[in-house]
């Protein structure tokens, strides 16, 4: 076989082995549900949980990487601290392990019919959950289809002198085989391919032990890129966390080398002891070196959050998420205080949504990246206090409750469903902003000074609302009415200025469809804050 067609087969077949391993992990990601992100919220309030939820997730996503970039994502929104998401890291480190596993079992004559199997589940089936499992069984049977073909494609390399002189180099000098694992990986953007591939290359015989485990060391080195692209941009604290993860790693690799003769035994004794087939062996030894340096690294959970707090010097702005008021315990005490808590956690809600109109004002008014930055967070923080909120309001409204309670827990209902669909505007507006930026949209100076009036005017209806609902003061709340009307008015005044400027050539199609949308989105905002202070005047 010419060297062309041995290029076409490799790359041909690391694709399909690629795409394999993302249709295996989306389809599990999918028969799984939407639970993952819960999970890692949910679980990892102490870091041995962090571990165990880092593994089992890993485990079902079959992606180290997919893990500890959702893992940043929930540190950058505020709902994950450092020193958990370190311990999410390291069990994503053993999660990711499972694949090597998968593959040391070798089924590789069976990647077709199971290819095929998944294929049918796929195209005959119109049940969701049965396409799910098909995009399972196609994404297992291209992984080992994928990894048989660059087998094949490499199985001439065995008797080539200069990768026979590399695999020497390799074997005299373990650190170039961590620089070789580490740059192959950060090429293909996946661990799981390029310690499949070291599988393959000493199942053929190709390459020694002694070679084979720097390239592995390198090959979790390598998957830490991921994590650090996905930090680029983000917060402080999700910048720490992805460098964490290269810190994890880098550390493990360093003890491992140290010790690598008795490490290298350890491998070759579970190797006779097992009687494991090459591939099997690397299994073992990438298990092995995740798990001892999880169980050497633990302890030292707090010294790592210290180390890269350190190195990556900064205060970053949090948003707490959860819920600071509730607890059960107000329920079981009184209905009473428990509404009290609930009132103080929605008036809580609300300085969050008007700390978004604030964030977004300035974004609007300057363009500048910090405020773009925390808006999705004010978001994800309003939505989580949202379901929060109403949860605990209605065990309350299991308990019964005086004519004023009831009327209180209703306007508490009220306010909150407001409070998240004003989010919901912020977001829009948010949205509206980066579309004039990415347009490269400029408004007139008098459609900025209208819009500034009416962003203005909006934020003190708001806020007026909150007021009235934190004292219970009705004139509070009918000032809150009459600022309303003004909005109102104001909204159909700018629409008809904008269709004026439209006419007479003063801005273009792009910019008023901009425009208006943020007209739009601030006049709704005004009336989810009449809503909230119509709550106070039926209350009172």
């Amino acid at each position: 076989m010419d060297l062309q067609s041995l290029l076409f087969m490799f790359f041909g077949g690391l694709g399909i082995f690629l795409y394999g391993i993302k249709s295996m992990g989306d389809g599990l990601q999918k028969v799984a549900g939407d639970g993952l992100r819960e999970l890692l919220d949910r679980f990892t309030t102490r870091p041995i949980m962090g571990v165990l939820t880092g593994i089992v997730v890993t485990g079902l996503i079959q992606s180290s990487s997919a893990t500890t970039v959702l893992t940043i994502g929930l540190v950058t929104a505020g709902f994950m601290t450092l020193r958990q998401a370190i311990g999410v890291i390291m069990g994503a480190n053993i999660g990711t392990t499972v694949t090597a596993f998968i593959i040391g079992i070798n089924i590789s004559e069976y990647s077709l019919p199971i290819l095929a199997f998944g294929t049918i589940l796929i195209f005959f089936f119109k049940n969701h959950k049965v396409n799910n499992f098909g995009q399972v069984f196609f994404g297992f049977g291209a992984l080992f289809f994928g990894l048989s073909l660059m087998g094949d494609a490499m199985k001439p390399l065995r008797s080539a002198q200069v990768f026979m002189d590399m695999m020497v180099n390799l074997s005299e000098n373990p650190l170039l085989g961590v620089g070789v694992g580490t740059l192959f990986t950060v090429i293909i953007q996946s661990s799981s391919a390029s310690i499949a591939l070291l599988q393959t290359l000493f199942d053929q015989g190709a390459i020694n032990l002694n070679a084979a485990l720097p390239i592995l060391f390198g090959d979790n080195i390598g998957t830490t890129i991921t994590a650090v692209l996905a930090s680029i941009g983000a917060s402080i604290a999700a910048r720490r966390a992805a460098f964490t993860h290269v810190l994890f790693n880098v550390i493990g690799t360093i003890l491992v080398l140290i010790l690598f003769v008795p490490f290298t035994h350890l491998v070759e004794f579970f190797q006779a002891t097992f009687d494991l087939n090459p591939r099997m062996t690397i299994a073992f030894a990438h298990g092995t070196f995740n798990v001892t340096n999880t169980i050497i690294q633990f302890p030292f959970i707090a010294v790592l959050a210290w180390i890269v707090t350190k190195l990556i010097p900064g205060e970053d702005t949090a948003i707490e998420h959860k819920a600071v008021h509730l607890g059960e315990q107000f329920i079981r005490q009184s209905p009473s205080i428990a509404l009290g808590q609930g009132k103080k956690e929605v008036l809580r809600m609300a300085e969050l949504a008007d700390k978004g109109m604030d964030e977004v004002g300035q974004y609007y008014k300057t363009q500048g990246k910090k405020h773009r930055e925390l808006l999705p967070q004010i978001e994800d923080a309003l939505n989580n206090l949202d379901k929060t909120i109403t949860e605990y309001l209605i065990q309350i409204s299991y308990h019964s409750l005086t004519d004023q309670d009831l009327h209180t827990h209703h306007t508490l209902m009220n306010t909150v469903i407001n409070l998240e669909r004003i989010g919901d505007h912020i977001e829009n507006l948010m949205e509206m902003i980066d579309s004039q930026i990415k347009n490269k949209v400029v408004f007139s100076e008098s459609a900025l000074e209208d819009l500034d009036e009416m962003f203005d005017l909006t934020v003190s209806t708001l806020r007026q609302a909150v007021k009235a609902l934190e004292t219970n003061d009705i004139e509070q709340a009918r000032a809150v009415l009459e600022k309303e009307k003004i909005i109102d008015e104001m909204e159909r005044d700018l629409r008809k200025k904008h269709i004026k400027r439209l006419n007479e050539n003063q801005c273009t199609g792009t910019a008023g469809i901009i425009y208006v949308d943020i007209v739009s989105n601030l006049e709704r905002i005004g009336d989810h804050a009449v809503n909230i202070a119509d709550g106070v005047i039926s209350e009172v």
